[in-house]
């Protein structure tokens, strides 16, 4: 049951993606007074309409991946106010708007990250884990202590801790702690033989954090959209110069994506939040809306880019590309991505991606 419950919330957080870009789509074309007669959530066929408002159609469709908008003449410049009638810039910021909705879709998601997670101390170490029958459980040393002074030596970076605890293995170390505010005085040895994936005392290091106003939540977003968008560029030079394999620098599918999703989930419930939010989760479906918006962005016939490409000549040159040739080009586009995207679903299967 749970697995099924799994793949409903994957199915339903990747749709709403794909509807936060066409929402992009809808409110650029009411901003610039172009008619949008259909507002799907989901692919055809149609199930029902769910209501009409300001002559737009708000369906509901049987296939539930996403979603679409229709605007009035999208393929036909004949048609008076229609998209394909409008003037090359507006369209251009009909097709621009998708994509920059799922930046901003992704910035907001850093955001959320970053003020859940809040901005670490830099100078005080805390303990995140503490392993069973390790020194420090014996200790009684507890998660969220906070190391204050070590043989009263004051602790202000883990390289500190660290390089002391391995200068004095076999020896009793007096430690003060900080634990919400009142110290706390005990004693370790740090062992000279430990459990592989372990470390001498049997606890795991970090920074503790505090909060970070909104402001700084979406610089930080801001920035890590940036950085996600440089990452994607490099990988053709990264899988040229040989710094990843193909297998590391490949697509996936929607199979590929559920694995990751739910390797995600799986260290978010070993792992969760204080609020109760999958940190990683969230970072995942951060990497999709950016993914998708840039997805979006190539030159590729039948694509928002592929589009823009088609109305370029015309800002160029004062000339357009007659319709119907557009809309032949586009309409194989369209079915070439239909097989790749059936190839790279394939693969997902025949192939799985392993992570580590």
């Amino acid at each position: 049951m749970s697995l099924i419950i799994n793949i409903i919330y994957f199915i339903g957080a990747i749709a709403l993606l794909i509807i936060i870009h066409e929402i992009g789509h809808f409110l650029a074309a009411r901003f610039f007074k172009i008619e949008v007669e259909e507002f799907g959530l989901g692919f055809p066929p149609k199930a029902l309409t769910m209501f009409k408002a300001k002559g737009t159609e708000f369906t509901l469709n049987w296939i539930p991946l996403g979603g679409f908008v229709r605007p009035k003449g999208e393929n036909d410049p004949t048609v008076e106010g229609g998209l394909a009638a409008a003037k090359p810039w507006t369209r251009i910021a009909v097709l621009l708007a998708g994509p920059l909705m799922n930046f901003f879709a992704g910035i907001l998601i850093f955001a959320a990250v970053s003020f859940i997670n809040g901005s670490p101390i830099r100078d005080k170490i805390v303990i995140l884990e503490v392993e069973p029958n390790s020194p420090a459980a014996n200790a009684r040393i507890q998660e969220n202590d906070i190391i204050y002074t070590v043989n009263g030596t004051l602790i202000d970076s883990q390289d500190s801790i660290i390089d002391f605890i391995h200068n004095n293995l076999g020896t009793e170390l007096e430690f003060v702690l900080d634990r919400d505010g009142e110290l706390i005085n005990t004693t370790m040895t740090p062992r000279t033989e430990w459990p592989e994936e372990q470390g001498p005392t049997g606890i795991v290091l970090g920074h503790p954090t505090e909060p970070v106003p909104i402001t700084q939540a979406l610089q930080s977003g801001t920035y890590a959209v940036i950085d996600y968008i440089k990452l994607l560029f490099s990988i053709p030079g990264q899988l040229i110069s040989g710094e990843i394999t193909p297998d590391q620098g490949r697509l996936v599918g929607y199979t590929g994506m559920y694995k990751i999703y739910d390797h995600m989930r799986t260290q978010d419930a070993q792992t969760p939040s204080g609020l109760g939010l999958g940190i990683n989760t969230l970072v995942f479906f951060g990497t999709i809306t950016i993914s998708l918006g840039l997805l979006n962005l190539l030159p590729i016939p039948a694509l928002d880019g592929g589009r823009i490409l088609f109305t370029l000549p015309e800002i160029l040159f004062g000339k357009r590309i007659p319709q119907e040739y557009e809309n032949m080009v586009n309409l194989v586009g369209f079915m070439l991505l239909i097989i790749m995207m059936v190839y790279v679903n394939l693969q997902d299967i025949i192939n799985p991606i392993s992570i580590p």
